[in-house]
């Protein structure tokens, strides 16, 4: 005896929930007239965690922003900073220079200064260089330094020529002449009248005459090296003297042309210390302005613009033009581009590096701010992660080369003073990463405090309703669109609310409102229209279906030519039409399945063929295992179940997971069991706990608006619809040509709260318990569905005694 079913079909008004912008006055008659929002709607928890990270100036207060791609975290994060500074807190920001350190070349000293100032030292030294490299030429180039030079030698000759004039004369006297050979050596010579004796008239002189004259050039000659040494004495004193007026008029020029800077520095004792080293340096190297040989300088000039030696110039790493605080945004952090690193040049086959040539990383120029680093960039790159935890735990910044770090050799380079770090890091990142992080890395959780966790949807209210339509305002104005009139903020608001998966919720992706509203404006403007209007929205939709659903469109054709088997107007026996979605990566979509279950004699075992092949996973293995449960409880509780059923999808030659499908496996198994035929026009879709009681499932949109796109291929007829758990109501966003075929009473959606209800509604009889599964005992009415399942199983419990053992 068939009954009518308890559960009656929806509403059209449950199956999509308008927009009516109620609390939005009717003077805003487009996007025009609203405010544009200054932050992202619906990430008030987030933000916070954003305030608090940013108050607290403590080591390990850095940020990690937990969120999938494309709920604008980076959006809200810039918006935040760049409209809150961090004054209010003491804050001070510095620009960081690079210097020579005079006495050790190899490590380079910093100069912290106050913001601003790095660019004004640094042209304020290169025109003291310009002015040196063309004033001490000339000081040493003028007849003044040339008198007090050629005195200075004047007096050195007078004091030679003394001393050897006193030795000539004692010489003459004994027949002797001291000369000079054409080699600047001095020579004591015999002479015989006007001319030197030759060997043979030296040895025609008596052995007295040979003696004496040895003797007395012997003694001369002692006498000679005397004087010679006194020479050397004179000529280091004369070089002194002379080095001491070379300074002394390198004193005066320097003296002149940095007393102004030692006046407007004298604030900053790291300057005036490097000034006054560098004024010493200068006098230590006057060659470097003096040196006329252009070849022994070039590599003291190389690679320089400008005319000065490298050694002097001022290496600005950082420099903070304003008292905003720097915010950076490294789209590609690897070692280099984080850390900084050290150049090397080459001139003339020469290979050469030096403090000049050190660059910035992400890290110098963030410096006294905040760092925006993707988490995955990160960890993909190596040493990155752990020079960044590095730094961040001694609050410096140590610039060393990643070729040091990596190799074995003893490759000199330079090593950096280390920079002191006052910075704030927001990494960006989904959920997984984060686990793997707390899991694997003990140190994250001290040096990233703070979790922003930015939320994928937000409730959807009158009042969330006039902020969204702010937020719209706020990507067109920002993007420079064409407006959008009431009906088409409408229309994004409802799909916003399809992208949640509900109708209470609003979708927070605002990359996906962003694509919609460009290409909304696009087929506006293809269209000469003035302003975004509905079907503007309508044709941007649709031309994105177009373009991502080749997938769908090859499966609804397998329908088409009955490649798929599916029956959408008959009964079947043990046979019912499942839901379910398949997806891309960028689309989704549902489609019908068959389940099918056959029943032999057996130990109740059931067998789930999709797991046996290795085509179901472990949740799908889950939802059958308590459908045997269920089914056990119901018609196993005095004695087993004399029936083994295997069950499987037809026609599936992929992976099949989740538990969305165990209702309708359950059905599927009490028709075999009960030999009741299932209705063919309807399809199933939900899960179920051991009680029977339907579960919410994904996808419930899709999976309508599947089945209802392949009864219109096999023949639309008034009693088709489909089945779901209560619980999904909410979740109904339908297409407009179902909500319409639902209100002309052409199409049904049946919401159910347990499977007896399902069972009602497939096989048209009484179940057999009363309402939500309850019983009073383990004896079903001989009419209903369990009824006839459980008079069955006992035939064959009476045939087959042992089978109850």
């Amino acid at each position: 005896m068939k009954t009518s079913p308890l559960v009656s079909p929806l509403s059209s008004d449950q199956l999509y929930r308008t927009s009516e912008l109620s609390e939005l006055a009717p003077e805003f008659k487009s996007t025009k007239n609203l405010t544009p929002l200054n932050e992202i709607v619906g990430q008030e928890r987030a933000q916070q965690a954003v305030e608090f990270a940013m108050s607290m100036k403590e080591k390990g207060y850095n940020i990690y922003a937990i969120g999938r791609n494309g709920l604008g975290k980076r959006t809200m994060v810039l918006r935040y900073l760049n409209r809150h500074e961090p004054d209010g807190h003491g804050h001070t920001l510095y620009d960081w220079c690079y210097v020579i350190n005079f006495d050790e070349a190899r490590t380079p000293k910093v100069l912290k200064l106050p913001a601003g100032t790095g660019m004004e030292l640094k042209k304020d030294i290169e025109k003291l260089m310009v002015r040196l490299v063309k004033a001490l030429p000339l000081a040493f180039d003028n007849e003044m330094y040339y008198s007090r030079a050629e005195k200075l030698k004047g007096l050195l000759a007078q004091k030679q020529e003394s001393a050897l004039q006193g030795l000539t004369k004692e010489a003459n006297e004994s027949s002797i002449s001291l000369t000079i050979t054409p080699q600047g050596s001095y020579e004591l010579v015999a002479m015989n009248g006007e001319e030197p004796y030759t060997e043979e008239t030296f040895a025609k002189l008596s052995k007295k005459d040979q003696t004496r004259l040895e003797t007395a050039i012997t003694s001369l000659e002692s006498k000679l090296r005397v004087i010679v040494r006194q020479f050397t004495v004179w000529e280091e004193e004369y070089s002194d003297k002379q080095l001491k007026h070379d300074e002394q008029v390198a004193q005066d020029v320097l003296s002149h042309l940095t007393e102004k800077l030692q006046e407007k520095y004298s604030s900053l004792p790291a300057v005036k210390s490097y000034l006054t080293a560098m004024h010493k340096d200068i006098i230590d190297n006057l060659d470097l302005f003096l040196e006329e040989n252009e070849e022994q300088l070039a590599l003291s000039y190389a690679s320089l613009d400008k005319k000065m030696p490298r050694r002097y110039q001022i290496n600005v790493l950082v420099s903070q033009d304003t008292e905003k605080m720097p915010i950076i945004v490294e789209e590609t952090p690897n070692y280099h581009t984080i850390f900084g690193y050290i150049e090397n040049a080459t001139f003339k086959g020469t290979i050469f590096s030096d403090f000049s040539l050190i660059r910035p990383g992400s890290l110098h120029k963030a410096n006294g701010g905040v760092l925006l680093i993707d988490a995955i960039k990160v960890l993909e790159q190596p040493y990155v992660w752990d020079g960044l935890k590095r730094a961040l735990r001694s609050r410096k910044l140590s610039l060393s080369s990643l070729e040091r770090e990596v190799s074995l050799s003893g490759t000199i380079s330079l090593d950096p003073e280390a920079i002191p770090l006052d910075i704030k890091i927001i990494l960006f990142g989904d959920n997984q990463t984060y686990q793997l992080l707390q899991h694997y890395d003990p140190e994250f959780s001290e040096l990233f405090r703070v979790t922003a966790d930015f939320e994928d949807v937000m409730p959807r209210t009158q009042k969330s309703e006039v902020q969204y339509a702010q937020f719209i305002s706020s990507i067109i104005h920002g993007n420079k669109m064409l407006h959008c009139d009431r009906s088409a903020i409408k229309r994004i608001i409802e799909f916003s609310s399809r992208q949640a998966d509900d109708q209470n919720k609003l979708s927070l992706h605002s990359a996906d409102i962003a694509n919609l509203l460009r290409e909304s404006d696009y087929c506006a403007r293809a269209g000469k229209a003035n302003m975004i209007r509905a079907s503007h929205v309508e044709q941007a939709l649709h031309n994105h279906e177009l373009r991502v659903c080749r997938l769908k469109d090859k499966v609804m054709q397998s329908f088409v030519n009955g490649t798929t088997l599916i029956n959408t107007d008959s009964r079947a026996i043990g046979q019912v039409n499942a839901l379910s979605v398949l997806a891309t990566s960028d689309h989704q979509f549902g489609a019908p399945n068959r389940i099918t279950a056959t029943t032999a004699y057996g130990e109740g075992k059931v067998f789930d063929i999709e797991r046996k092949v290795d085509l179901g996973g472990s949740l799908h293995s889950k939802g059958v295992m308590i459908l045997s449960a269920y089914l056990a409880s119901i018609l196993g509780q005095t004695a087993k179940i004399p029936l083994t059923t295997h069950l499987t999808f037809e026609q599936s030659y992929g992976g099949v997971d989740g538990d969305s499908a165990s209702l309708a496996e359950l059905c599927a198994m009490v028709s075999a069991f009960s030999q009741q035929p299932i209705r063919q026009d309807i399809a199933i879709t939900g899960s179920m706990n051991q009680f029977g009681e339907a579960q919410p499932i994904g996808g419930v949109n899709e999976k309508i608006e599947g089945f209802f796109d392949v009864c219109v291929i096999k023949g639309r007829k008034a009693t088709q619809g489909v089945i779901i758990p209560q619980s999904n109501v909410q979740n109904l966003m339908l297409r407009k040509d179902i909500v319409e075929a639902v209100k002309k009473g052409k199409f049904n959606i049946w919401a159910i709260e347990h499977v007896t209800q399902a069972i009602e509604l497939l096989m048209g009889l009484p179940c057999g318990m009363t309402a939500k599964g309850s019983r009073k005992s383990t004896s079903y009415p001989e009419n209903s569905v369990f009824g006839m399942a459980q008079a069955r199983l006992e035939k064959l419990r009476k045939e087959n005694p042992r089978v109850t053992k």
